[in-house]
Parts: structure tokens; sequence; C-alpha cells
């Protein structure tokens, strides 16, 4: 009698192949439902970290721009998460560096007495991780015309790591500027705001002033298809 016709003869068997069916679709339902946005979104760019700044063939890499690639997206949340990220991966100094931090009143002003440090008038947001008002640091280079040379290397003397947040790189020089005095930079799309032209645009303008667009991000993202597909890509 050949194996099949054995199975037929035992219903049991039977049974137990539907239940560890069953069982197996559960599971895979539990494991889709369980699946987390928020956390698949750290894991990525704890992944990004780990590419950019702790590469095998490349360690160089201390001081990163990161700018939104038009007007209409905002990166400000994505630097703050590559720091988050990057606390996990070293115990060294790390510098986020904000814009629109202070206003007016709240700006930095020399003291007789030597410079103060950095540190001292930013914000210590975990051990490693300082939030530094971009104002503040482009004022402590005390320097006319333009302060970002002094200012990155006041950054440097303070912390192996520094995260820059500039401007949109569509709407301002400062971002190519930024991208050409620091070891590279991150380009930051919005999923509903950046167009694929624009985007080629601005790339193309950096790399023409010696940017070095070490990779690129897309925010905002939404999932509008199951997001168990998403966890098979």
């Amino acid at each position: 009698m050949s194996a099949s016709a054995d199975v037929l003869q035992r219903p049991d068997l039977v049974a137990v192949a539907a239940q560890e069916k069953t069982n197996f679709h559960q599971a895979a339902i539990r494991k889709a439902n369980s699946w987390d946005p928020e956390s698949f979104a750290r894991e990525q760019i704890r992944g990004l970290v780990r590419r950019v700044f702790f590469a095998a063939d490349d360690c160089s890499v201390k001081q990163i721009v990161f700018s939104a690639a038009d007007v209409h997206t905002d990166a400000a949340k994505i630097c703050l998460q590559v720091g988050q990220a990057l606390v996990l991966e070293t115990r060294s100094d790390i510098a986020l560096v904000n814009r629109g931090l202070a206003d007016q009143t709240d700006i930095y002003r020399p003291h007789y007495f030597g410079k103060p440090s950095i540190k001292s008038w930013s914000t210590q947001i975990a051990t490693n991780l300082w939030r530094v008002p971009e104002c503040k640091l482009r004022q402590c280079a005390g320097e006319i015309g333009n302060p970002w040379p002094g200012a990155l290397a006041e950054l440097r003397n303070e912390f192996e790591y520094a995260i820059i947040h500039a401007p949109a790189a569509d709407g301002s020089s400062e971002a190519a500027l930024l991208g050409h005095l620091t070891d590279g930079m991150v380009l930051v799309l919005g999923a509903h705001s950046s167009r694929k032209a624009s985007v080629c645009k601005v790339k193309q303008n950096l790399q023409s002033t010696g940017s070095r667009i070490l990779g690129i991000v897309l925010s905002e993202r939404r999932f509008p298809v199951p997001e168990a597909i998403y966890r098979r890509l």
C-alpha cells in the first residue's frame, strides 16, 4: 500500500497535519500583526548610521550634514533619530547641531576670561549627546564673513562626531558649502513632496561643488500596502 493510501487510512495523521498548517498560519498572522513601523524605522536609521560612520573601508567620517532636498521637507527629526542611533554605537561625544533653537535674545557672548566650551551652553540630551544651537555655534567662531570653517574646527575640538542640520539644498547655498567643508552629506527626501527631477538637479549641483553625498533618506513614508508585505522586501 502506498504512503498516500496509508495517510488516508489514518484520520489522526490528517488531523495532525491540518492542525500544524493552522498553527503555522496563526503564527504568521501574529508575527505580521506584531510588526511595529516605529521599530522598523529605528532599525533603518541604525543601519544608515553603521554604513555611514562605521564603514569598513572608511572610518574617517566624523562630521556629516543632513539637508532636505526641498523646502517642504523637514530634516530635523531625521537628525535627532540619527543622533540617538549613534549613541548606541559609540561612547564618544556627539554634537547634534540644530537650526532655530535660539532666538536673538539668547545669543552667545564672548567671556573676558576665555571662550567657554560648546558643551557649557549646549543641552545634553543623552550620556554622550549634546544639542548645539546652530546660531550660537556660528557666533562662537567669531569670524567675519564665513564662520563655518571656524565653527566646524571648534566642533572637532570637543566632539568626535557631529550631525549638522543644514538648510534645504534646493533653496540655500549654505547646504552645498557645508557639504564641501564636512566629511559628506545625506539628502533627506519627502515621500510626498520631493520630485525626481528636482532631486536629480539638487544632487548634480551638490556634486559640482565638491559635496560628497553619502546617502539618501526617505522620510514621511506611509504604508499603502499591507505591512506584512513590507517586512518581506
